[in-house]
């Protein structure tokens, strides 16, 4: 009994996801139609993400090692358990911000129309799709938009996760750009909802996370990628 309801609760939340999205939609698909008014996409997915998990009964708490200034500029990089990863995220940024992601996100009902406009979809099978996907990241940075990877590259099968090896992007490109990078501990979300929620369902509850001092890339180098990659799994490992 108990499995079964955390597998109906899976479609309580996938419908509150659904039903915000489709009534934001007209809205969305308005400032999608002009570059200047991507920042208020941004706005309404902070929106849609934080009111359809509370409709759902799950909750996001974070803690802070130091105050983060949300309108500066960043490379935020969390470990991934579950799909509610990404409206953690969401809820837990206030300034400009888009994530870069798998290119079947792009492909997707929900998030196709924000990969189309603020986000960064990646073929990681194509060297010349990184390539873009990597150009049009440090652009983003530039122009001040922070930017979220996880730096695992997707979620692991392991049950109870364990942390996967982390991927050079994330750490090449904050270095690059000459921005601080923020190590976040996604600590409990998987408990809450595992991976897409099917196999083993969902339940209402606090999402716990753990937001890391910002780490100063400024005098690094590229061969620096390796030293702070591994600093920011060990600061995610001690805290998850």
């Amino acid at each position: 009994m108990k499995l079964i309801l955390k597998k109906l609760h899976v479609h309580v939340y996938r419908m509150c996801v659904a039903l915000l999205y489709l009534l934001c939609y007209p809205y969305l698909y308005f400032l999608a139609s002009d570059v200047s008014r991507y920042p208020r996409i941004v706005t309404m997915r902070r929106s849609i993400a934080k009111a359809s998990s509370a409709l759902a009964g799950i909750f996001y708490r974070f803690e802070y090692e130091v105050p983060v200034d949300w309108r500066k500029t960043y490379v935020v990089c969390p470990n991934h358990t579950s799909n509610i990863d990404i409206s953690a995220m969401c809820a837990l940024i206030t300034g400009d911000c888009c994530f870069m992601g798998k290119e079947e996100l792009s492909e997707s009902a929900v998030t196709s129309l924000f990969f189309r406009t603020i986000d960064i979809a990646v073929n990681r099978e194509s060297k010349m799709s990184s390539y873009r996907a990597f150009k049009r990241a440090a652009q983003k940075l530039a122009e001040g938009t922070t930017l979220i990877i996880f730096p695992e590259g997707g979620i692991a099968d392991d049950y109870p996760p364990a942390l996967q090896a982390f991927k050079n992007g994330p750490f090449r490109l904050a270095i690059e750009a000459g921005v601080p990078i923020v190590p976040v501990t996604i600590i409990d979300a998987w408990q809450v909802l595992w991976d897409d929620g099917l196999k083993f369902g969902s339940k209402p509850g606090n999402c716990h996370i753990f937001v890391h001092k910002p780490i100063d890339t400024s005098g690094l180098g590229p061969e620096d990628a390796d030293d702070l990659k591994q600093r920011v799994f060990e600061n995610i490992k001690k805290k998850f």
